[in-house]
């Protein structure tokens, strides 16, 4: 029996499935921050509690996420970089204030260096409880942050796009942001080992070729009637077309340390993806073990690692991921110009020269052999 075209149309619109069209490259931006004792800096399930007493201004700019030590914090719909910097600098401002009043710390990184799976409290709302039914362990062990970053499109096709095209250079996003080489007490050898938490869970990480909306939406539909999934919130993939905000949804990236880092990261993915949208160049499917391979070595060697271009546009041969970022950086220069973004793509620089959080996280405990430390000194250089 055929596909009923009617039928699944129905279906997305009634579901609120349809591509919401945006202003083409805005931004949203999400930073799950970690919620610390402001004594000894451990987790603690003190997200709750700054969600109940925050103020009018900052409540709708926080979220809760599945467990009580994490804390959500979202920009508006910003129209350029620099709306992205004033509005984190405010909300950020206002969100470190409501933690200090409620003896907390919020810390900026991928994953607490000592902190316990087992001693975290789950948020009790029936989304998360329907997952962590599901995942056990698995959700369990899962007590890392994210950084998510949300780019207008103006329709569902060119979304489609833009996730095809960039999987190819996801991992070089990863590279640049690595902020989690520590795991309950244990240096993992990795830079980023939220990543390999991350990708236990089901339908995560790295995905397949999408044909157009259409076919992307008539899969969503097969997933959601078969019981797979209860919406494309539970395709937990390294970037995805967010039809309600009419977006793709960047979300392969740990939170990076400091402030001006974020903004850094978030300009190179809005000039990566306006870049992508604007070339009309043909484009066939990717290598789905090179994108694999590649990831891995981005979360294993950040970096230093080697990256291999599964367009062959940066090099025929392998790179560095410093060298692939570079070079990206070159190939998005001019439109980072044409959004008024460039000055904030030039603070890559320093995260290319002095690495990113997990190797300066390994260089301080080097110093101390202190997590506590750690902890503190980061947080100390979050606005530097």
């Amino acid at each position: 029996m055929g596909v009923d075209k009617s039928r699944i149309s129905n279906e997305l619109c009634k579901n609120n499935r349809v591509f919401t069209p945006s202003v083409k490259y805005t931004l949203g931006v999400e930073l799950e921050f970690q919620t610390l004792d402001k004594k000894n800096w451990d987790l603690a399930p003190l997200a709750p509690t700054l969600l109940d007493n925050a103020p009018s201004l900052l409540s709708p700019r926080l979220s809760p996420e599945f467990i009580q030590s994490i804390l959500e914090i979202q920009t508006g719909i910003c129209f350029s970089l620099e709306d992205v910097e004033n509005d984190l600098m405010q909300t950020l401002s206002m969100a470190e204030e409501l933690a200090k009043d409620n003896n907390c710390r919020l810390f900026s990184a991928s994953l607490h260096p000592f902190a316990y799976h087992r001693d975290q409290l789950l948020t009790t709302n029936d989304r998360y409880e329907r997952i962590m039914q599901e995942l056990q362990i698995v959700g369990r062990r899962f007590i890392s942050q994210g950084f998510h970053v949300h780019v207008g499109m103006p329709d569902g096709d060119t979304a489609v796009k833009v996730c095809n095209k960039i999987q190819a250079y996801l991992p070089v996003l990863l590279a640049l942001s690595t902020s989690s080489p520590f795991s309950q007490g244990e240096d993992t050898g990795l830079m980023s080992y939220r990543t390999k938490l991350f990708e236990a869970l089901p339908l995560a990480g790295t995905y397949g070729h999408l044909h157009s909306w259409v076919t992307f939406m008539e899969e969503v539909e097969l997933l959601t009637t078969k019981g797979v999934i209860a919406s494309i919130k539970d395709l937990w993939w390294d970037a995805r077309p967010n039809p309600e905000y009419g977006t793709v949804e960047i979300r392969i990236c740990d939170l990076p340390i400091r402030f001006n880092d974020i903004l850094a990261i978030t300009a190179f993915m809005q000039a990566l993806v306006a870049t992508i949208v604007e070339e009309d160049e043909p484009f066939s499917p990717l290598n789905f073990y090179m994108i694999q391979a590649n990831k891995w070595r981005a979360a294993r060697h950040g970096l230093d690692g080697e990256f291999i271009d599964p367009t062959g546009m940066l090099s025929a041969h392998p790179i560095t991921f410093r060298k692939a970022v570079d070079d990206l950086v070159h190939l998005v220069k001019p439109m980072s110009v044409r959004l008024g973004s460039e000055r904030y793509l030039n603070l890559l620089e320093p995260i290319l020269k002095e690495g990113t959080g997990s190797d300066y996280m390994r260089k301080r405990y080097e110093k101390k052999s202190d997590f506590r430390d750690v902890i503190q000194s980061l947080q100390e250089e979050f606005w530097l």
